[in-house]
């Protein structure tokens, strides 16, 4: 499927906070309470740090596109906004998320190539990210991409406490 990619503004703020708690929700809800789900939707999806997170020059968003509508975003940091200190030649992809109608339609891998150009102009010469360690389709993807696991992390759903392999790809540069 053909999709554009564009970047978020802050005027995008709302359509970013739907597809944000839509995609969160489809990819998590099976697996987890609905207390921490929610506490995780209001705390991380809220208008006000959306809007902070838009406004921050090391953070980098991108919706994917089709005549459809949106159908999935990417989320890129450097520098401080990176979510563990990875370095300064490192690029994070923060988050990836396709809305479920959209899966296996190449969006993913647009939103990847988007990822790889970003890290090129920013001068980035790895990409790293996290993934919860029951996430098996993604893991797929991300292994088919060229990322290797090396290491792990907690991630905060609500106060339940989950861990995120993270995944790691060198670039050339």
């Amino acid at each position: 499927m053909e999709a554009l990619i564009r970047e978020i503004e802050v005027k995008d703020v709302q359509a970013l906070q739907t597809i944000s708690r839509e995609t969160f929700r489809e990819t998590f809800e099976a697996d987890n309470s609905e207390t921490h789900l929610m506490n995780h939707l209001k705390a991380a999806y809220n208008t006000q740090k959306l809007t902070d997170e838009l406004e921050n020059p090391d953070s980098f968003f991108y919706f994917a596109e089709t005549k459809e509508g949106i159908a999935g975003y990417l989320k890129l940091n450097i520098r401080d906004a990176q979510s563990e200190d990875m370095g300064n030649r490192a690029l994070e992809v923060e988050r990836i998320y396709i809305r479920s109608a959209f899966h296996r339609q190449g969006i993913g891998q647009a939103l990847m190539k988007k990822a790889y150009e970003v890290a090129a102009a920013k001068e980035k010469s790895r990409i790293w990210l996290g993934v919860w360690e029951h996430n098996a389709q993604a893991i797929a993807f991300y292994k088919k991409e060229g990322f290797q696991k090396t290491g792990e992390h907690v991630f905060m759903m609500g106060d339940d406490p989950q861990t995120d392999f993270i995944y790691e790809k060198e670039l050339e540069c």
